[in-house]
């Protein structure tokens, strides 16, 4: 019995690798977007909105990137971030940012994506950066759309910032 658990738990993984083998192959390209369930952070090329005490958030962005080995695909980011709040005065002011990503993904034998990348985040002439680790599971719902959810950490490049840990969930569709 347990011999035939082995054989069919092998099976399944060798039927689910080869489903996402050919997606994840070198000269294939991925775009993705992102649910960041963190504070405000460089890395938010994702997609959300909050609004809390009168204050609303709204950002909006996505991902693209190039395998240039089997697993290992080049990344880049782009997002918009908006904030309205009132201000000192009790006026209503509306603050943009726009934030920037790149960096590397790897798929964990074709199936736990590890991403390491450098974000930022620039408004109104101050910006701050961020080395970024991030790390989850693949979830390939058809051969090329995954959903990936993941834990990842954002560690300040400026002096005196602080590391910032959220959660995620990934949407990404493969070509």
């Amino acid at each position: 019995m347990k011999k035939l658990f082995l054989v069919g738990a092998l099976a399944l993984f060798g039927a689910i690798n080869a489903q996402t083998k050919d997606v994840l192959s070198k000269g294939h390209w991925l775009v993705e977007t992102n649910t960041n369930f963190g504070v405000l952070s460089p890395s938010n090329t994702s997609i959300g909105f909050m609004s809390s005490d009168g204050t609303s958030l709204f950002k909006i962005g996505g991902e693209a990137g190039y395998f240039v080995a089997n697993n290992l695909a080049l990344k880049v980011g782009l997002g918009l971030t908006t904030m309205t709040g009132e201000d000192f005065y009790g006026d209503s002011e509306t603050v943009s940012a726009f934030n920037y990503k790149v960096g590397v993904k790897y798929y964990i034998a074709s199936q736990f994506p590890a991403q390491v990348d450098f974000s930022g985040i620039s408004s109104e002439g101050s910006s701050t950066s961020a080395i970024g680790f991030q790390g989850g599971y693949a979830w390939f719902v058809a051969p090329n759309i995954s959903i990936e959810p993941g834990l990842r950490y954002d560690v300040s490049a400026d002096d005196g910032g602080d590391g910032i840990f959220s959660g995620n969930v990934g949407f990404a569709i493969h070509f």
